[in-house]
């Protein structure tokens, strides 16, 4: 990819969800489709043109006053939106364009809760703020959720006309419904972060500008007054100690490095001590959510002197606790992981069985790839490499791939040699 195309990719990953939020809040949610089309008819004139004169000394800027001439064009289409001339022009006005990053804050606030009404089922709140905020391709979000192209095409469709025909309004909920709504808010951000910080596939591991979006609408969120409760605050701080590790978990060649592997002088303290914070402020009241209980695990991992000095007895507490409040089966298997660090690899065995067939576990290579590290600590390399066998037959990441390789090429030369 050219760089005018690497441009153009940035910039609808950071801007397309600021303009199609101001847009969408001009031309009603009715007309969602229009916004969208206006922000994609500026974004491919970028591509049209910038090859042959150059990215602008301010793409951000260019870009915005393209989509502005886009949605005046429209309006003047549309004899029905007549009136809102005004309102693009002050939307996309000079002081709107010059900051290029924060302007736009409330109106992707308020796409966020258009996104996130409760007359919407759960996967369309998702798929919908996936697209419309955070700038998503359908590609994208078909895998975040493991599934195909079409049947994401299908939610976005059916989302947008139940907007349609149940008139939603472009408007910040109050009362109950605000709380109703922020929980599916923050469970989108969650799965935008957990993309970025370990895509499910695919040949990088990381996709850092995933999690930093996260990371920037969930600092949006909480900045608001009315969304600055607890858990808002318990997320933020989730993201921020666990994108602190971002440095530490590949090589320059894309390698994966576990945790006890990782160089904790690569940690980034900024965001440790900033996650801290956001904890802290987090316990202010009542209200514990599973955010706060995997906040502050990652703060416990955050603290560790190294990898052999971690308080696994605490993070198998909170790991009980967090599997009360969610009994999944990926929980019972990190709950594992965290039991067997503090009691050995047989209590993390014993753990494991209890959940190694679910249903939901099937194709998930974790499973397999962690009863092969286990298996390895107790000495049999044949059952553990049969295990690693059993990981590389599950989808998973192209870094994530090539560890459970090498471990599978390690265990099978170590059975070799004692049966020698």
């Amino acid at each position: 990819m050219n760089e005018s195309a690497l441009a153009v990719e940035h910039l609808f990953r950071h801007q397309s969800g600021r303009m199609i939020a101001t847009l969408t809040r001009i031309f009603g949610p009715r007309r969602l489709d229009l916004a969208e089309e206006v922000v994609q008819d500026a974004l491919l004139k970028a591509l049209e043109l910038w090859p042959f004169q150059g990215i602008p000394e301010n793409p951000s800027a260019w870009l915005v006053q393209v989509a502005k001439n886009r949605a005046l064009d429209a309006i003047r289409r549309e004899g029905a939106l007549a009136g809102k001339l005004a309102d693009v022009a002050r939307a996309f006005s000079e002081p709107a364009v010059a900051d290029g990053r924060e302007d736009f804050a409330d109106d992707q606030l308020g796409m966020m809760f258009l996104c996130c009404h409760p007359a919407l089922t759960r996967e369309l709140q998702v798929a919908l703020t996936l697209k419309t905020v955070a700038g998503f391709s359908v590609r994208e979000i078909a895998r975040a959720f493991l599934t195909q192209e079409a049947a994401i095409a299908q939610r976005l469709v059916r989302g947008k006309r139940q907007i349609r025909e149940r008139e939603i309004q472009f408007e910040m909920p109050t009362g109950s419904e605000l709380f109703t709504r922020l929980d599916s808010v923050l469970a989108v951000l969650y799965l935008v972060f957990n993309e970025g910080y370990a895509a499910h596939e695919g040949e990088s591991l990381l996709r850092k500008d995933l999690s930093e979006e996260a990371i920037r609408l969930a600092r949006l969120v909480a900045r608001e007054h009315t969304t600055d409760v607890p858990k808002t605050r318990a997320l933020l701080a989730l993201f921020l100690l666990q994108a602190s590790r971002f440095a530490a978990r590949v090589n320059a060649e894309g390698g994966l490095f576990l945790l006890r592997d990782q160089d904790r002088g690569l940690w980034d303290r900024g965001l440790i001590a900033e996650g801290l914070r956001e904890l802290d402020r987090s316990a202010e009241g009542d209200e514990l959510s599973r955010y706060h209980l995997e906040a502050g695990i990652a703060a416990h991992h955050a603290i560790a002197p190294s990898y052999d000095e971690t308080n696994w007895a605490e993070i198998t507490d909170l790991y009980d606790q967090l599997f009360q409040m969610n009994p999944s089966p990926v929980v019972a298997l990190n709950r594992a992981i965290a039991l067997s660090r503090w009691k050995g690899a047989g209590a993390g065995l014993t753990a494991i069985a209890e959940i190694e067939r679910h249903p939901a576990l099937a194709s998930y290579h974790l499973l397999p790839a962690t009863l092969g590290e286990l298996w390895s600590e107790l000495g049999d390399t044949e059952k553990a490499a049969a295990y690693y066998e059993a990981a590389l037959a599950c989808p998973s990441n192209a870094p994530g791939r090539r560890l459970i390789q090498e471990r599978l090429a390690n265990s099978r030369k170590a059975a070799r040699v004692s049966n020698v």
